[in-house]
């Protein structure tokens, strides 16, 4: 992966500190940012009425890291 590739994955400087000091457009752009790994990290594993295994996103845990991000977020020092 070439360094030009790479640099397009990444927050920039400017969002990161205007998240920090609780712009909500800069805020939502990191939720945007991370969505795919929250939602990675909310999948469980659920029953139907048969037993059979469905895996899918936990809303409620999805909810709660986003909430956990956010405090991150606005305590965070970007000066």
């Amino acid at each position: 992966m070439s360094d030009k590739t790479r640099s397009n994955h990444l927050l920039s400087y400017p969002v990161i500190v205007l998240a920090s000091g609780g712009d909500v457009d800069a805020i939502n752009a990191v939720l945007k940012h991370y969505e795919g790994y929250i939602a990675a990290l909310s999948m469980r594993t659920f029953y139907d009425e048969s037993g059979n295994p469905h895996l899918c996103v936990d809303e409620v845990l999805r909810r709660r890291l986003e909430t956990k991000l956010i405090t991150k977020i606005l305590t965070f020092n970007a000066a």
